[in-house]
């Protein structure tokens, strides 16, 4: 097991008179939050609520950009050419650092969201201009991408501090990559599921693909999503697990690497 790890939520969801996601009921259970920037979702009212929300539960703030989808939450494939990939993030990482200016909070890192996320995690053309974005804006930004992916891969050739992202409520395939979330066991819906799947990938650094196979991975940060009906109770179930196990819960910037 290791000393301590991150974990990370996607953040500042909602849009306009539409709220999407948990984020006061959240916020204790987490140590770094991704903050949508005004493309797959969020507004800059919500940006700004959810930067100081952060800053009130001395949460880590990073910046959550992706495809500019609202009506498909970001979560549809688009064709884009890697220099718009770069043009996006840079935008979308400037908006929140504003916000963060504002309040006086540093930003910690960068997570894509959604499609923006699974492609470059195969993808290296997309993968370098995510890469090359984040370190153009901010070299000192640490890049969050899926374990063993193609972004961590570009984020380190780029010189960038990257965290190996897990996830608590997601399956896996053999190639390590996320089950597709149109598929029916793309999501772990059961609390205390996800607490066992985290558990194993810490303990013995390997998860159970849904085709049986151990898959080798390495756990930074972990992600609990948001959205779910019953998301704050699953975070602070895992919370209280993880800490039960000796494991501090620290965010990257404080020391949540191991």
């Amino acid at each position: 097991m290791p000393n301590s790890v991150d974990l990370n939520c996607d953040m500042g969801e909602s849009f306009g008179m539409y709220t999407i996601g948990a984020d006061e009921q959240l916020m204790p259970y987490i140590t770094s939050a991704n903050i949508a920037c005004g493309a797959h979702a969020g507004d800059p009212a919500v940006m700004d609520r959810t930067v100081r929300l952060a800053k009130e539960n001395d949460v880590a703030v990073g910046a959550h950009p992706g495809l500019p989808d609202l009506a498909g939450f970001g979560r549809r494939m688009m064709d884009v050419a890697p220099e718009e990939v770069y043009q996006m993030v840079v935008y979308q990482i400037g908006a929140l650092q504003a916000f963060c200016k504002v309040h006086n909070v540093e930003m910690q890192h960068v997570k894509p969201h959604g499609a923006l996320y699974n492609v470059a995690a195969k993808n290296r053309d997309t993968a370098d201009a995510v890469a090359r974005a984040v370190h153009d804006v901010n070299d000192e930004l640490v890049l969050f991408g899926l374990a063993g992916s193609k972004l961590l891969t570009a984020g380190k050739q780029t010189d960038l501090q990257v965290a190996s992202e897990i996830f608590a409520d997601r399956t896996y395939q053999a190639d390590g990559s996320l089950t597709p979330r149109q598929q029916p066991d793309a999501l772990i819906e059961n609390a205390d599921d996800a607490v066992r799947q985290v558990e194993r990938i810490l303990r013995t650094g390997n998860v159970r693909a849904v085709t049986g196979e151990d898959v080798t991975i390495v756990a930074d940060t972990i992600c609990v999503h948001g959205d779910g009906a019953q998301a704050a109770v699953f975070a602070g179930k895992l919370r209280t697990a993880l800490q039960a196990d000796g494991i501090a819960i620290k965010a990257i910037s404080s020391g949540g690497f191991n």
